[in-house]
This record gives C-alpha cells, sequence and structure tokens, in this order.
C-alpha cells in the first residue's frame, strides 16, 4: 500500500495532467456543437468497427457448424439427385417398374449416409490412410463407401468403437470401377502413387468415345458406391500396350490435401448383394 501511495505522489503531475486534459475536453465538447458532431461520428465509427469485428469472431467460432449443417443438406440433395437418376432409368426401362418405384421410393434406392470429420489424413505414401471421428456407435461398417462434397474419397477398412479408417483412392492398394458419364463401359481407376491429384483409369475399350475434360463417376457396378458418384474428369489419355484399351489420366474431383468433412455411405443391401453373389461363384 506504501508503494501504492509513494508511485501516486511521484507521478501526481501526470494525474494532474490527464485530469485537466478530461475537463477540457469535456468543456469543448458540452460547448462546441461542431466538436459534439466530430467526437459523435469519431464514437459511431469506433463502435461500429468493434462491432464488425466481434461479428466476424461470432461467425468465425460458428463456421464449424454452419459447415456440418451445409454437408448434411449436401448429403440429402445428393442422394435425392441419385434416388431421381433411379427414378428416370425405371421409367425408360418398364412402366410398371416405374410405377412400383414411385409407391415405395426405398425399393429401388437403399443408400443413406452418415457425416463424419477427418482427425488424420496422409497424402505422401504409397500407402495412404484417413481417420474419422465416427465408429461403430454411429453406424459406421466395414466396406462402406466414403465420399466428400466434390468426389469419391474410398471406403472404409477398419472400425473401432468410436473411429474408423478409410482406404482412399490415395492407396496403391485400392481400385475402383469406373466410366465416362454417358457410356456403359466400364474401367478400373487406380494411383500410381505419384501426384495426390491424379490417378489412371485403365482397361477403357478402345472404341469408347470420349474427350478431354469429360467426365468419370462410379459405376455403380459394387455393393460400395451408387451409380454417378462424381470421381474425376479427364486429363489426358494413352493406348495401352496391347493397344485394345485406352488408359485415361483423371484429375480427381476430391483434393484429398484439404479434406476435412465426409459422408459414410451406407448400403441396406449391401450383404444380401455379397451372398447371392458368393452363393453363385460356389455353385460354379
Amino acid at each position: 500500500m506504501r508503494k501504492l501511495l509513494d508511485f501516486l505522489i511521484r507521478k501526481r503531475h501526470w494525474f494532474l495532467f490527464i485530469f485537466l486534459e478530461f475537463v477540457s475536453v469535456v468543456l469543448i465538447y458540452r460547448n462546441n456543437a461542431y466538436q459534439q458532431s466530430i467526437m459523435f461520428s469519431t464514437a459511431n465509427v469506433i463502435t461500429a468497427n468493434i462491432v464488425s469485428v466481434t461479428g466476424s469472431v461470432t461467425s468465425y467460432l460458428n463456421l464449424r457448424d454452419k459447415n456440418k449443417d451445409l454437408l448434411e443438406r449436401n448429403g440429402r440433395l445428393e442422394m435425392e439427385l441419385l434416388r431421381m437418376k433411379d427414378m428416370l432409368e425405371a421409367m425408360k426401362a418398364d412402366t410398371a417398374v416405374f410405377r412400383a418405384f414411385v409407391n415405395d421410393s426405398t425399393r429401388f434406392f437403399p443408400y443413406d449416409f452418415t457425416t463424419a470429420k477427418v482427425i488424420n489424413n496422409s497424402v505422401t505414401y504409397l500407402s495412404n490412410y484417413i481417420t474419422l471421428n465416427k465408429g461403430r456407435e454411429d453406424g459406421i461398417l466395414p466396406d462402406m463407401g466414403v465420399i466428400s462434397e466434390s468426389g469419391v474419397v474410398g471406403v472404409v477398412s477398419t472400425v473401432s468403437d468410436y473411429y474408423s479408417v478409410v482406404l482412399p483412392l490415395l492407396n496403391t492398394k485400392f481400385k475402383l470401377s469406373c466410366k465416362v458419364l454417358g457410356s456403359n463401359h466400364i474401367g478400373s481407376l487406380s494411383w500410381n502413387g505419384r501426384s495426390a491429384r491424379y490417378a489412371n483409369l485403365d482397361e477403357l475399350p478402345r472404341h469408347v468415345q470420349f474427350q478431354l475434360g469429360d467426365t468419370i463417376v462410379t459405376s455403380g457396378y459394387s455393393a460400395v458406391f451408387p451409380e454417378g458418384i462424381l470421381v474425376g474428369f479427364v486429363s489426358s489419355f494413352e493406348r495401352q500396350r496391347d493397344d485394345n484399351f485406352n488408359s485415361l489420366k483423371i484429375e480427381l474431383a476430391t483434393d484429398f490435401q484439404r479434406l476435412s468433412n465426409v459422408m459414410v455411405v451406407r448400403n441396406f443391401r449391401q450383404e444380401k448383394q455379397w451372398a447371392i453373389e458368393r452363393e453363385a461363384q460356389g455353385d460354379e
């Protein structure tokens, strides 16, 4: 306490100066309209800046919830779009089938999704993996497909109660059945271990017509991904050694280096499809 009093006594002239300055400002403000308007305008500017900064900070802190909500909405729109595509295909094939589809929209489109956050990711190895913050307790199971807002990511390989590990496109062990949008000819997509932005689509028949920039989508020839999920775009191509097939260089739609949120796709008929396929193989 004594030190505080000594400090105040030593600096008394500074405190007196500040007090007199304050009194002077108050007197000027009260007796001059021009100074009142200037100080009022300045106060408004300062207040507006403080409110703006506060709003920006609040908006930034709320981005996580907004992004999660947007991902949920995008996922629902993606599933609805795929469902509508199935409806159109059914209508083209058989009017009776289309009527059945309208009466029971889940009968022919057995897919649903769960959103998850990427908590670990690698892109620099030959065998890259992605870790998600959801697992068995959230309904995640092995062999479920994983997609982002941009396109295909990979397939769930390992699951614990609260986490899951994804085998992504950027893994040399991963292969994906794809096709050029608008074509029914199938090729096999794989990663060559080089750039994180490109993969190769091989075994595409030579007579299949395509152009640079054409869209590559999932073929639907698996129980993991629905047909028509975006994979990437044709960047370049070359003939394979036997000259009967094309090898396309695909620019991947998903930017794995910036991957943050994903959707895990569940096919409710996956086990039934695999069971009947195993049964057919066993009869051969």
